[in-house]
């Protein structure tokens, strides 16, 4: 093995693969068996589970030379950048000898594609395969499905990968047009239909026989990248509300645009998506998918972008005031979900510890529960924050003033991280 051209390699297809960000482990638990190597259930890659524990992961690509000309894409083939190209067994190689060292906990493996989807598809199922068959490898496996590939090689990657992903990349078809006008958004429709209905078939399976091969046991996911293309904020959640439930998606992952190229059809350069922007889109989906909120609720056609002064919960709160205050010690849990300051943990430990008595402000916050904004829409057995007829705006000005006055030496630090 060429030590240094490997190494060269790795520089050039880890940098290509960090703008792909649906990389988390989460749904997987598959076990070590055999004396293999690896557990997936302790998930991968520089992100967090659900418990918060920060995970690692070989996230590469497995080249960056590739047919298509996307104008957002750094690997677009018209783009003078140095090319490079893994072979299957430097792949696995790698994964083994840096799961050895305690480097990682799994792999992550997009591509660019080269002569056509089955060939590229083929070639990261070989990887999968040989780390599961040839090295006993029990760790997790993220692969990219390339679009276009037929439904055997698709077959086979969830048989040896933990979770696959299609990306949509562009939140609508108009969008992927203006970019990619190579691209077909069906040939990307496609396989999230097979996976989908692969998934729900092996499920079935597995309650009959027990023995049953998993398929993909960490579902599907799939990105989008936000601010390449002028869609709003509404068209963004509307789209991903469509995906989760048409296609049972365990995420959809925003990316937003970084400006790399020059082209009349992006935005100008030095011209980057605010953070805080695709920070709003999660919290927001997160909103759709565990808090009970309708894509509607959060964004609609008065209110097509989100409020980036404030979080999604909060600016639903303000713009819905008829709807407060309400009793904690009586208010059903979907109703508690809704309140600002209250997360999903929290408003169940609500619920269970009503049944034994009544709640004050100190109990409430023993559970977690963030009484700073919560107080304005709640009442509860203590009235030491006697709710005033305050506006939905008044409300968000001592909140906005709040959270200025108690992290104002962070603020340029908070800015830049976030």
């Amino acid at each position: 093995m060429n030590v240094d051209r490997i190494t060269e390699k790795l520089n050039i297809l880890a940098d290509a693969a960090k703008y792909d960000v649906s990389c988390a482990s989460s749904g997987s638990d598959r076990k070590n068996k055999n004396k293999g190597l690896g557990n997936a259930s302790n998930g991968i890659c520089h992100s967090y589970t659900e418990d918060g524990r920060c995970v690692s992961l070989l996230k590469i690509l497995l080249t960056n030379h590739c047919i298509f000309d996307c104008a957002y894409c750094v690997s677009r083939k018209n783009n003078d950048i140095k090319r490079a190209a893994f072979t299957v067994q430097e792949v696995v190689d790698l994964t083994i000898n840096f799961y050895r060292r305690n480097y990682i906990e799994g792999l992550f493996l997009s591509s660019g594609i080269f002569k056509n989807a089955d060939y590229t598809m083929e070639r990261l199922v070989r990887v999968a395969k040989k780390l599961r068959t040839e090295h006993n490898f029990n760790g997790y496996i993220h692969l990219k499905s390339i679009p276009g590939a037929s439904e055997d090689l698709m077959r086979k990657a969830g048989l040896y990968a933990d979770r696959l992903s299609v990306n949509l990349e562009m939140p609508t078809e108009a969008g992927l047009k203006l970019l990619a006008p190579d691209k077909n958004r069906q040939d990307m429709i496609d396989p999230m239909h097979f996976l989908n209905k692969e998934i729900i078939q092996n499920i079935e399976e597995k309650k009959l026989f027990k023995n049953a091969p998993i398929f993909a046991p960490a579902g599907q996911s799939t990105q989008v990248i936000v601010g390449a293309t002028p869609e709003s904020d509404q068209q963004v959640l509307q789209s991903a509300n469509y995906f989760y439930k048409n296609f049972n998606l365990k995420r959809v992952y925003y990316s937003g645009y970084v400006p790399v190229l020059a082209d009349q059809r992006l935005p100008a350069l030095n011209t980057a998506v605010p953070l805080v922007r695709e920070n709003r889109l999660y919290q927001a989906d997160w909103l759709m998918r565990f808090y009970g909120f309708h894509v509607n609720e959060i964004v609609n056609n008065q209110n097509p972008l989100l409020d980036l002064d404030i979080d999604p919960k909060l600016s639903w709160a303000i713009r819905n005031m008829q709807a407060f205050p309400i009793d904690i010690n009586k208010a059903d849990l979907q109703l508690i979900l809704r309140v600002p300051g209250i997360g999903l943990l929290s408003a169940q430990k609500i619920v269970a510890a009503r049944k034994f008595a009544k709640l004050g402000w100190e109990q409430l916050k023993k559970i977690g529960v963030a009484v700073s904004r919560a107080r304005y829409f709640i009442t509860c057995k203590s009235n030491e924050f006697e709710r005033r007829d305050l506006t939905g705006q008044n409300i968000k000005q001592f909140i906005m003033a709040q959270s200025q006055s108690k992290y104002i030496k962070n603020t340029q630090t908070q800015l830049n991280l976030f």
